[in-house]
């Protein structure tokens, strides 16, 4: 076409590999606009206008400049003119489609990029705690506790820093732990289950429960929340259990801690609201919300270390895919011994790959040997009821459960008591009462209260109530029970303990409050009631099944 008008060439430019949709990352363009600004060249030749351009925007300023610098442009396929105002508007018209194509695109690219983020494909780096099947992002049984932990830790008060020292102390995945990569993990909404795509940018969009979450949106929540807390601002020399928990009763500000300090700094340890002049013994906090200490502790030792987990399968995952997935690691590692080998991989990245695997390798073998007894001993959640209502039993008789509980907290450190705090309760709120403050509710995080609810659905835990004979005496509720499934819990219980039980209705007094209608034959302590769950349709009196003994 050079040779046929006549041009000389002066230079030809390409930006290979680069969209024409905008000239501003473009710098071989650039480079020939500038050369037009010079004068060394007057003419610009190209194939197609949209190999030029496809924005409007950007053929406007094109324009612009072509009549400033007396220049032309000159397309082999389109006939472009720019010297007069009917070949400005047909280039307007040509651009106008390319611009449509490039927007209709978009569009397409945005809706199947779309679909396929809700289908698992998350396009991102395999973050820790996952892996691909199939090119969708799934649990990984060898990784994904050790995210867990981290969110358990940071919640319960560990700031990025210690959690980075412990894992690199105990050598966790054999790799150098850094402060950024935990700070990632935490503020990582995919632990969730939610996507975030062009995150930090005006145009971010969050996908919701897009793959399976390693924990709740609510801890996940509540770790963001957490985040001023466990700053190194906040470190002390001295342990505050209700560090930044409790709020003033007057200007609801959250009071600071104070105490003697040296060798007697926690004989009188209190919390103090600078602006309002009150304050409270940390003490009396614990001696008003002791019978709340106790259930917690019961909570954290019992349900959520021992018991939830084997519902929740957070402890290990069934055996066969725990070999399964050793074998795949093994073929993996066969895989990589293979590309050394071949030369395909350096030696550095060979060993760094080797290390990784036979740390998820070593991590699943434990998990294989400590879920032995649990397999092997088939312990289910009647089981588990069972333990925790012969504890209340002997709570009842002996009072040895309630001592229990009590000596397993005084036995506690103090960074460990706060940490039983710094994962279950979200405030602390104090009132004014005879001219004296003391605490009028406990608030608990959303993160512990999903767990408790989601327990207490499927059975692993009893609920709190005051639906008795009286209404005054509180005592533990299980959920729905069939009758089969009583029955059975039933027989169980009785090899341990004479126990009685009976059913009742439930009833509703004058000012519609729910009670059980029951009168015990002889004196006796309710262990629990289990509202029965009826298999016939319409049956609209509920039942419950008391659980007594003399």
């Amino acid at each position: 076409m050079c040779k046929y008008k006549g041009y000389q060439i002066y230079k030809i430019y390409e930006d290979a590999g680069i969209s024409a949709k905008n000239i501003k990352d473009r710098p071989a363009f650039n480079e020939l606009l500038e050369d037009i600004k010079n004068g060394t060249t007057n003419t610009i030749v190209a194939l197609k206008l949209d190999r030029i351009t496809r924005s409007i925007y950007d053929w406007e300023f094109i324009m612009k400049f072509l009549e400033e610098n007396n220049a032309y442009i000159d397309c082999a396929n389109d006939e472009i003119n720019t010297t007069n105002a009917n070949g400005k508007m047909i280039s307007r018209l040509l651009m106008s489609v390319s611009q449509n194509e490039i927007e209709r695109t978009s569009e397409r690219t945005k809706i199947g990029l779309a679909g396929a983020i809700k289908d698992g494909h998350c396009p991102c780096k395999t973050p820790l705690g996952y892996k691909r099947v199939n090119r969708k992002l799934v649990p990984d049984d060898a990784t994904k506790d050790i995210v867990i932990d981290m969110f358990n830790k940071y919640i319960s008060g560990w700031s990025y820093q210690r959690i980075m020292n412990y894992l690199n102390e105990n050598n966790i995945l054999n790799k150098n732990w850094r402060y950024s990569m935990i700070e990632q993990t935490i503020s990582n909404r995919i632990y969730c289950g939610d996507f975030t795509l062009h995150k930090g940018k005006p145009d971010e969009i969050i996908y919701e429960n897009v793959i399976e979450g390693l924990i709740s949106k609510d801890m996940w929540m509540d770790c963001q929340k957490q985040k001023g807390r466990n700053s190194r601002n906040y470190t002390r020399t001295i342990v505050y259990l209700f560090l930044q928990k409790v709020h003033c009763p007057k200007c609801h500000s959250i009071m600071a801690g104070r105490s003697p300090g040296g060798d007697k700094k926690y004989d009188y340890v209190y919390y103090r609201c600078h602006k309002c002049k009150l304050y409270i013994n940390e003490n009396d906090i614990i001696k008003q919300i002791k019978k709340i200490i106790i259930d917690l502790v019961e909570y954290d030792f019992l349900v959520r270390d021992i018991f939830a987990p084997v519902l929740t399968n957070r402890l290990t995952s069934s055996r066969e895919n725990l070999i399964t997935e050793v074998n795949e690691l093994n073929k993996q590692k066969e895989r990589i011994k293979t590309a050394y080998t071949t030369g395909v991989t350096p030696l550095e990245e060979f060993a760094e790959d080797m290390k990784l695997i036979d740390s998820k390798i070593d991590i699943i073998n434990q998990k294989l040997n400590s879920d032995t007894f649990l397999t092997e001993n088939k312990l289910d959640l009647d089981d588990i009821n069972i333990y925790r209502d012969i504890s209340k039993i002997k709570q009842i008789k002996l009072n040895e459960y309630y001592l229990d509980q009590v000596r397993l907290w005084v036995s506690w450190s103090k960074e460990k008591q706060q940490e039983l705090f710094m994962k279950y309760v979200e405030s602390i709120e104090l009132g004014i009462i005879n001219d004296k403050v003391e605490v009028t509710n406990v608030n608990f995080r959303k993160s512990f209260l999903e767990e408790y609810s989601t327990l207490f659905l499927e059975n692993v835990i009893d609920a709190e109530t005051h639906l008795s004979n009286n209404g005054k005496s509180s005592i533990n509720m299980t959920y729905l029970k069939t009758r089969e499934e009583i029955e059975g819990y039933i027989h169980k219980l009785r090899k341990y303990y004479d126990i009685d039980y009976h059913e009742v209705e439930v009833k509703y007094d004058e000012e519609n409050n729910i009670y059980l209608d029951y009168n015990l034959e002889k004196p006796a302590d309710v262990i629990k009631v289990m509202p029965i769950k009826e298999t016939k349709k319409f049956n609209n009196i509920l039942k419950c099944g008391v659980v007594s003994i003399t």
